[in-house]
């Protein structure tokens, strides 16, 4: 358990250092996955396809930046971060 523990805290700190590169990373496979789910669905036009894609995308980039903005709150009310 220990062990889990220690992972999932490695994990924090790398993103709390790398905080627009998980944003970014969470976009491009936001819009990967929405791209591939809406190429599945045979009655939309290429166009709406795209749009819809982008949506998706879109809102999961603001929920992965309010998440950010969580964690860069919740590090400078507990001190954890070293400035």
């Amino acid at each position: 358990m220990a062990d889990a523990t220690t992972q999932i805290e490695s994990i924090r700190k790398w993103v709390v250092e790398h905080k627009l590169r998980t944003v970014g990373c969470l976009w491009l496979s936001g819009i990967t996955g929405s791209i591939a789910y809406n190429w599945s669905r045979p009655n939309m036009k290429t166009s709406v396809k795209i749009i819809h894609a982008r949506l998706h995308a879109q809102a999961l980039t603001l929920g992965a930046l309010a998440g950010a903005a969580l964690v860069e709150y919740y590090d400078h009310k507990t001190g954890a971060k070293a400035s």
